[in-house]
């Protein structure tokens, strides 16, 4: 693929356990999705994969890693091997989280929540807005899950939208919108689906992903390691019509199945994906 290729259509990630079926599927993928931190060292099996995929498909990275809310300074180095990583592929955008990962020097191996301030906002908005500028290309941040609330000091902490805007606003970038992320959050926390949806600032939506949930002890969990539920593919759905036919991804990286069963629900969220874009283009013509 040529360098910048920008994405379209439903992607799946890349991952170790499809390493030996992807390249030779027939089926249709349209665009990969890669965890860059995974594909940072010189050489060696992983290398060679990605290397024949991007030759394939378009490439998106979805980094873990950078803390863009996080208290420690920006690891430069690691801003500088990703943007190199991205270079080499031909990724057009980079995305990550609008969360902390990492502090005093120690990763956490987690995605944490912020708190609901306007000043943790700004704060994430400034260090996403380095960041970008750093990698020298487009920025989406992800909304989380999150399963208890950072204390703030204020007696009315700031709405997940609000906070959102506030900080993609501040850093220049767009919403990866995680449909699942939503749902889990809207049920575990006692709110509607889909009044916590349209609170989100949709229109500056440039990507979705997908993914499954478990129940475990009287609440949801976002493990990444089911299919979609159907409440969630009805979520995708309203989400679209704010949205429009914007690149979808449908993750799956935990009891990681056989790639069929994967592109399987990729191929349910391309209908979906194709009737949006049917309905946007309709729109077009009636206002033209």
């Amino acid at each position: 693929m040529s360098a910048g290729d920008r994405l379209d259509g439903v992607g799946i990630g890349l991952r170790r356990e499809h390493w030996d079926a992807l390249p030779v599927t027939s089926r249709r993928v349209d665009w990969l999705e890669i965890v860059p931190e995974n594909f940072l060292a010189d050489g060696g099996r992983a290398s060679t994969v990605l290397a024949a995929c991007a030759e394939r498909w378009p490439i998106g990275a979805h980094g873990v890693s950078l803390s863009l809310g996080g208290p420690d300074p920006l690891d430069d180095d690691l801003l500088g091997r990703l943007g190199r990583l991205l270079d080499a592929h031909g990724v057009a955008e980079m995305t990550e989280h609008a969360c902390w990962s990492r502090g005093g020097g120690r990763h956490f191996h987690d995605l944490l929540p912020l708190p609901s301030t306007e000043a943790a906002a700004e704060h994430l908005g400034r260090r996403a807005r380095a960041a970008r500028e750093r990698l020298g290309r487009p920025l989406l941040l992800e909304n989380i899950t999150w399963y208890a609330a950072m204390p703030t000091g204020a007696a009315e902490p700031v709405p997940e939208g609000s906070f959102l805007r506030h900080a993609l606003e501040e850093a220049g970038a767009g919403l990866l919108l995680d449909v699942n992320n939503v749902y889990v959050n809207a049920k575990n926390h006692g709110l509607d689906p889909l009044a916590l949806l349209l609170s989100l600032p949709l229109e500056l939506t440039g990507r979705i992903h997908l993914a499954g949930h478990v129940a475990r002890e009287g609440m949801l969990v976002d493990n990444h390691g089911r299919a979609v539920h159907d409440d969630v593919w009805a979520l995708y759905e309203r989400a679209l019509e704010r949205t429009g036919p914007v690149p979808t991804l449908v993750e799956w990286d935990l009891d990681i199945p056989a790639l069929d069963v994967v592109l399987d629900e990729a191929d349910k969220a391309r209908a979906l994906l194709e009737r949006a874009r049917t309905r946007a283009r309709a729109a077009a013509q009636e206002a033209a």
